[in-house]
C-alpha cells in the first residue's frame, strides 16, 4: 500500500517541519537567559513540532467530506475523562455533538530509556481514561469513537540497538528479548491496536540527517501511515454518509 504522491509529499514536508521546528526551539531556548533545559527538554517544551502531521490529517479528513468546522486542534480539544476532569487531545472530530475521532501525535528524540516508559504509561492511561468515560456516558450521543495514535521516533544507534531486560523475580515475555527501543515501540503500538485500546496507530522513524529531505521509514505495514489514514477514512466517510 502506497500513499498517493500528494500525501507522500505532505508526509515528507511534515517530517522536515518537525526537525526544523525542533532545531529552532532548541536554539531559542535560553537565548535571553543563557540557560537551556537539561538534556533534550529544550527541544520539546515549545510544542508545535508535529503540527505538520496534525494539519495533514486535518486536510485528509476534509477530503473525506468532514467539514473543517467539525475538526478541532490547538483549541477546543478538551474531552472529559473518568479519572481526571479533562484531557487535551491533539485533534478531535466532533459532528453534531457526536465524538467521531480523537487522536494523539507524539515524538521521541533521545533519552530513550526513561521516555519510553513514560510514553507507555501515558498512552495506556489515556486509553483507559477515555474508554471508561465513554462507557459511563461522557459522550452520550456518540457511537464508539475512533481513537488514533501517531509516533515519530528518532532513528539513531541508541534507539536501534538491543536493550537488555531485568528479571529479578519473573521472566519477561519473549517478544521483549533482544528488542531495541524502536522494536519496543513497535510491540507496544501493535498491542494497543490488537487489544482495541486504539483503533489504529502509525509508527515512523526518521533521523536528523533527513531534516532537509524529509525522509522517513516505517517498520511495520500494520503500523503504516497508509493503514492509519485508510482506517480513519472509513470512519470519516461512514459518518459523512458516503
Amino acid at each position: 500500500m502506497n500513499l498517493q504522491p500528494y500525501w507522500e509529499k505532505r508526509v515528507r514536508a511534515a517530517v522536515k517541519q518537525f526537525w526544523a521546528t525542533r532545531g529552532n526551539q532548541s536554539q531559542r531556548q535560553g537565548s535571553k537567559t543563557g540557560a537551556k533545559d537539561a538534556g533534550n527538554r529544550s527541544a520539546v517544551t515549545g510544542g508545535k513540532q508535529l503540527d505538520g502531521f496534525v494539519r495533514l490529517v486535518r486536510d485528509y479528513l476534509v477530503e473525506c467530506k468532514i467539514s473543517d468546522s467539525d475538526i478541532y486542534f490547538n483549541r477546543k480539544v478538551e474531552l472529559p475523562g473518568w479519572f481526571r476532569a479533562e484531557k487535551q487531545w491533539d485533534l478531535l472530530v466532533v459532528v453534531d455533538r457526536q465524538l467521531i475521532a480523537a487522536m494523539e501525535f507524539k515524538s521521541q528524540v533521545g533519552s530513550f530509556g526513561n521516555n519510553f516508559n513514560n510514553r507507555t504509561e501515558e498512552v495506556l492511561g489515556s486509553a483507559t481514561d477515555i474508554w471508561t468515560a465513554y462507557r459511563e456516558g461522557a459522550f452520550s450521543l456518540s457511537q464508539r469513537p475512533w481513537l488514533g495514535y501517531l509516533m515519530l521516533l528518532e532513528e539513531v544507534p541508541e534507539s536501534m540497538r538491543v536493550v537488555g531486560v531485568v528479571e529479578p523475580h519473573f521472566p519477561v515475555f519473549p517478544d521483549f528479548r533482544d528488542a531495541s527501543y524502536a522494536k519496543r515501540y513497535e510491540i507496544l503500538m501493535t498491542k494497543l491496536v490488537r487489544e482495541r485500546l486504539y483503533d489504529n496507530a502509525a509508527l515512523l522513524f526518521s533521523s536528523k540527517t533527513c531534516a532537509k529531505t524529509g525522509e522517513y521509514r516505517q517498520p511495520s505495514v500494520e503500523l503504516s501511515l497508509e493503514n492509519f489514514l485508510t482506517s480513519l477514512k472509513a470512519r470519516a466517510m461512514a459518518n459523512a454518509g458516503a
